[in-house]
């Protein structure tokens, strides 16, 4: 088998996976290897390139309903359906930039694959939620298919929501169908400023229980939010709690306007109007505030919101009075320093570490465990701490033995993607 193949056609994935098969050759499953770095290592013997299927095969704004090959560019799909006043309600994000990839360049079936989710999850769900249908080909060489293209159009299992986050691990998709939705009208951020961790996100989660349908809502510290490049949040040098209004425009206006007297006792406010609201809300989306080191080890933590601040206060400190493990990388507070912000409303804490050897796994993980619960994702870190250090969350026994019986189903022989996961998966 060669060592790279590159098919343009369902039938040309069935016949890579069989050969995979017959010479238990491993398959690597990439788009456009925007994201190649995401995930455990992996020890394959060749590349299947989707980038070849490429392209929208029907999009009917009417019915808000988008069928393309899993290989087509999320610009190519945001293009399109801009010029409809439509959107992919989910926002994800462009992640390429972490890895050191251009913008611009990440597929949508890497977007599925991974099951990337931007700021407004808060209102309109994840990236499963929108995922309607699917054709792919199983580890088997056997292609099937599942979903449809009406939302009410799924009877047994889900398959679409069960291969959304498998990051290529149990089966290759070569066409997807997605639920799309209008673009609001108006879109405007209000900014409280100054406020700690604590009391931001506490601000937050009276905005989210208010009755103004908030569709984001994000806190930066004075230095992350230097780092986002527009003017109102940058300048002036404070953190920064953003909450995100859409809708028609006298709506947003009115909900804007209450939101700042509700919220604003003692606190200087302001708003972003359409452009800078979108650019401030791309730049969370993509993670852009923590790009500028590309040596920084980035984690993503979703966590119960109101332990968010807890959470990050104990990783600090114990971080800085432990031993680093670097092998002279440097400690917390040496460069690149340690950041962080908050997404979701505090539920989505993007996390920035200096270069450690075990990455802080323990200590963020034990913090996460005394605080409610979630799980943590090693995003950035280089090859040696990837394969030494648990990038996803550990699974507990009975979780564990479930996601290796799914395995089993559909990819027994371990060809696509071996271990990108963890263990055997």
């Amino acid at each position: 088998m060669r060592a790279d193949v590159k098919p343009t056609s369902i039938k040309q994935i069935v016949d890579a996976v069989r050969a995979a098969l017959a010479e238990q050759q491993p398959l690597e499953i990439v788009g456009r290897g925007t994201k190649r770095n995401l995930g455990r290592p992996i020890q394959a013997g060749a590349t299947l390139d989707l980038s070849g299927l490429s392209g929208i095969v029907s999009y009917e704004p009417a019915e808000l309903i988008l069928t393309c090959l899993a290989g087509t560019p999320l610009s190519e799909i945001e293009a399109a359906l801009t010029a409809k006043n439509q959107q992919l309600a989910f926002e994800p994000g462009d992640w390429g930039p972490l890895y050191g990839a251009a913008t611009g360049q990440g597929t949508i079936g890497g977007v599925l694959a991974c099951n990337l989710s931007g700021p407004r999850r808060l209102k309109a769900g994840a990236a499963r939620d929108h995922f309607l249908g699917v054709s792919a080909v199983s580890g088997r060489g056997e292609i099937f298919k599942a979903g449809g293209k009406v939302v009410k159009n799924v009877t047994g299992y889900d398959l679409p929501k069960l291969l959304c986050g498998s990051y290529g691990t149990l089966a290759v998709m070569a066409e997807v169908t997605l639920k799309v939705l209008p673009a609001p009208e108006k879109s405007r951020t209000v900014l409280l400023f100054g406020l700690d961790d604590e009391r931001a996100i506490a601000a937050m989660s009276a905005a989210l229980n208010s009755p103004h349908e908030v569709a984001s809502a994000a806190h930066l510290s004075a230095h992350i939010a230097a780092r986002t490049g527009i003017e109102l949040v940058a300048k002036p040098g404070r953190a920064v709690t953003a909450i995100r209004i859409e809708g028609p425009g006298p709506s947003v206006e009115h909900r804007c306007t209450a939101l700042r007297h509700e919220l604003a006792a003692g606190i200087a406010t302001e708003e972003l109007h359409s452009l800078r609201s979108a650019l401030f809300w791309r730049a969370v989306r993509d993670v852009a505030p923590l790009l500028p080191d590309p040596r920084a080890q980035l984690w993503r933590l979703s966590v119960p919101p109101a332990a968010g601040a807890k959470i990050m206060h104990e990783t600090f400190e114990t971080l800085r009075r432990a031993p680093s493990p670097s092998r002279g990388e440097g400690a917390v507070g040496d460069s690149p320093r340690a950041d962080h912000y908050y997404d979701w409303a505090g539920g989505l804490i993007w996390l920035s570490l200096p270069p450690r050897a075990d990455a802080g796994a323990a200590v963020i993980r034990a913090a996460i465990a005394r605080h409610g619960g979630g799980h943590a994702t090693l995003v950035r870190a280089n090859e040696d701490v990837r394969l030494a250090v648990p990038v996803f969350e550990p699974q507990v026994e009975p979780l564990a033995s479930l996601s290796a019986r799914v395995k089993d189903s559909f990819d027994p022989q371990r060809i696509l993607n071996p271990g990108r996961m963890g263990g055997s998966i």
